[in-house]
């Protein structure tokens, strides 16, 4: 399995999705945010349905003295709870990747769109011609 490259003791390119783009402008941006939010939305969607399927497995298990009775479900709930909290902070994430490019448009609005031109009246008379 190959390593990913390092920088200064920092590993880059594990998330290839994010790590490809690069901030060249306003679409670069865009196009970050758009597959921040997919992500994340992806993560918080495989952690919720994760989350059920180990609960199911977990509050069905048996044979050892410590795991018999009621006292499964409830150790198998505490779990699956550390799966919820982690699937509504993916959900978090979503939101602010979606605040990220709004502030980001609000912060650089005037260096994005470049000055309107001045429109001249088309039955004004050019002296040039």
């Amino acid at each position: 399995m190959p390593t990913p490259p390092t920088s200064g003791g920092l590993v880059r390119g594990r998330i290839p999705e994010l790590s490809g783009i690069e901030f060249t402008g306003h679409e670069s941006v865009k196009d970050y945010a758009a597959t921040l939010r997919g992500l994340f939305r992806d993560l918080a969607f495989e952690v919720e349905f994760g989350r059920g399927e180990l609960y199911e497995v977990l509050s069905r298990q048996s044979g050892h003295p410590l795991l018999m009775g009621m006292d499964v479900k409830l150790r198998a709930r505490r779990v699956c709870k550390r799966l919820d909290r982690l699937a509504a902070l993916m959900g978090g994430g979503v939101t602010e990747s979606v605040a990220f490019y709004r502030e980001f448009r609000q912060q650089f609005a005037p260096a994005i769109q470049p000055p309107a031109k001045k429109k001249t009246d088309p039955r004004a008379f050019k002296w040039d011609d």
